[in-house]
């Protein structure tokens, strides 16, 4: 460290590690902490579906809005700096949250930590990328990171049933008092950014407002579509408005010399299905988790405790998963693994199909949950890896954000069309035919992206290398050579890829 910057624990990589895997946890805990509570939270403050599927996906879709954005200022203004004010609007929000008793501010609140998050995961990404060295190092490290999520996203379906067994409240002061804690040694235990010489790239301000406002009105027409009409002047209203922000923005982004999001990017087939892939998964499963929470409760009276225990054996089920799947990875190539994974997502989710007023859990949903783990895990993994695969390393960064954003969107999207079945279906009080409804839509999402798969992945082996470099939309096949990236190190890349994310 030079001598003139502040003393810090910057060389302790493994504190670093700690800190900015402790605020993934809590960021992506944030995604399904929710679901349990939300019973809880409409008889305390009376709210109304609209508002309380709002509660999920706000926060899911701020923080897939912009996420890019988020991306693009860590690289201007310094990753560090980005990554503790980031944390400390989230810390405060949180706190805000559990305080407030009305519904409109506690969406507010939700939707406020969302873009905090946005601009959290792409800083700590990007620290972890600099402060571990390239090979061995950095690649435990991803591992860890990414693990690390994923066990986020499982605690959360569990945590969310005990904390709200003791009062719903707790899951807004929980994550504030962790939060608060990475805050206070963030500074200590992460190296300070590295001063900024020559001139500081534009920032794509325009190119960020009009992605955001267009995402943002496409999600409004569709939650409220069902209580307004599907051609009632306010549901055209937003969804025209939505398509015309969103071509905006691929207008401003073809003429800007530094754009928020290149779409050359896009010239890869293997990247542009992954993604597709991603947004797909996404509304079936997060979808899914909102609709199956609410029918554990609603339906067969279970507690908010007792649902979330119900949830740990698919937890567990996609934890066995995102490790046994670069096996069949490494043997049969992204495409054989994303298949399977969506059609077994899409199998348990269709399982749900059977169930009733007073279903039997060992016999009826423990099935169905296994699967749906079972698929999630391994789908999960296998369109991640797609999503790199054959980029550029300048454009990694923008690569991982563009399919983290697409699960956020996705899950934002999944949540409102299965509040708007719920709702279209079966009014204020939905019937069991609802639910049924409902579990049906989110499994075509798996046969959306199943097919997608299947059609864009490219050949089975391409992307381990076990082709060589050109494998037929593997790492460096057409995707690859579209981006002008036929090297050979592609494959070893993605096959280190693979193991990190295991």
């Amino acid at each position: 460290m030079p001598d003139t910057a502040p003393r810090t624990l910057g060389a302790h990589k493994g504190l670093a590690l700690l800190v900015l895997c402790a605020q993934l946890f809590l960021d992506s805990m944030d995604v399904s902490l929710m679901g349990v509570a939300l019973p809880e939270i409409k008889q305390d403050l009376g709210l109304g579906p609209e508002t309380l599927q709002w509660i999920i996906s706000g926060y899911a879709v701020a923080y897939g809005g912009f996420l890019l954005l988020g991306g693009r200022a860590a690289d201007l203004f310094g990753r560090r700096r980005l990554f503790f004010w980031a944390t400390a609007v989230f810390a405060l929000v949180s706190l805000a949250g559990g305080l407030v008793s009305d519904g409109t501010l506690l969406v507010v609140s939700r939707v406020i930590k969302g873009v905090a998050a946005a601009f959290i995961a792409p800083a700590a990404m990007s620290i972890i990328t600099t402060t571990f060295k390239e090979g061995p190092e950095r690649t435990r490290a991803m591992g860890i990171f990414s693990l690390t999520g994923a066990s986020g996203y499982a605690a959360g379906l569990v945590f969310s049933g005990v904390l709200t067994e003791l009062h719903w409240r707790l899951i807004f002061f929980v994550p504030f008092v962790v939060a608060s804690l990475v805050l206070a040694v963030t500074n200590y235990a992460v190296a300070p950014d590295q001063p900024r010489t020559g001139e500081r790239p534009g920032f794509d301000a325009a190119g960020a407002l009009t992605a955001t406002a267009g995402v943002l009105l496409l999600v409004l027409g569709l939650v409220r579509a069902p209580e307004v009409g599907w051609g009632s002047t306010a549901t055209l209203a937003s969804l025209i408005a939505a398509v015309v922000l969103l071509v905006a923005f691929v207008v401003i982004q073809q003429r800007r010399t530094d754009p928020l999001l290149p779409l050359r990017i896009f010239r890869s087939r293997t990247l542009s299905t992954a993604n597709t892939v991603g947004l797909v998964w996404a509304c079936a499963t997060i979808g899914w988790q909102f609709i199956a929470l609410l029918y554990l409760q609603q339906v067969l009276g279970y507690s908010a405790l007792q649902a979330g225990l119900a949830i740990v054996p698919m937890a567990a089920a996609i934890l066995l998963a995102v490790n046994l799947a670069p096996k069949l990875i490494n043997r049969s190539g992204l495409r054989p693994a994303a298949v399977l994974g969506l059609l077994l997502q899409g199998g348990g989710i269709l399982l749900f199909l059977r169930t009733g007023t007073d279903s039997d859990y060992l016999s009826v949903l423990l099935p169905a949950l296994i699967v749906h783990g079972l698929g999630n895990g391994t789908s999960f993994l296998a369109f991640n890896i797609a999503a790199v695969s054959g980029v550029k390393n300048e454009d990694q960064g923008l690569a991982t954000a563009l399919v983290t954003a697409a699960l956020q969107l996705g899950g934002g999207i999944g949540v409102a069309v299965g509040a708007a079945v719920l709702t279209g279906v079966g009014g204020a009080s939905p019937s069991l035919s609802a639910y049924h409804w409902a579990f049906l839509v989110a499994a075509l999402f798996s046969a959306v992206g199943l097919v997608a798969a299947a059609l864009g992945l490219g050949a089975p082996k391409g992307v381990t290398g076990e082709d060589g470099p050109t494998g037929e939309g593997g790492a460096t096949g057409e995707g690859g050579a579209a981006d002008g990236d036929a090297s050979a190190e592609a494959p070893a890349r993605t096959a280190d890829l693979q193991e990190g994310r295991a």
